[in-house]
């Protein structure tokens, strides 16, 4: 089965239809640290929403920051395999929940 791929560097001619464009040549842990700096914006804005929120939307909001939590956790490791490339295939521990 083929998988369809969009081209994401594609021409387009149509301004309304491509609102944000990246360069195609920007390096990945350059798109990592903006990542995780996105995120950790994100975690501040959402903890002050949780806090001017009541019952259930607050325990939405914290749920979302959770996540937002976790999804910066998962790319600061990433980051980490930069410092130290053989890190990346050196055993982690496990995670306690």
């Amino acid at each position: 089965m083929k998988k369809f791929t969009p081209d994401l560097f594609e021409k387009n001619t149509n301004p309304a239809r491509q609102l944000f464009t990246l360069c195609p040549d920007i390096d990945t842990e350059t798109l990592l640290i903006h990542t995780s700096e996105t995120l950790a914006s994100l975690n501040a804005m959402t903890t002050d929403l949780a806090f001017q929120l009541e019952d259930l939307r607050r325990n939405v909001a914290l749920a979302i920051q959770q996540l937002i939590v976790l999804s910066e956790l998962l790319v600061n490791r990433a980051l980490e395999h930069f410092d130290t490339p053989d890190a990346a295939h050196e055993p982690q521990p496990a995670a306690h929940h």
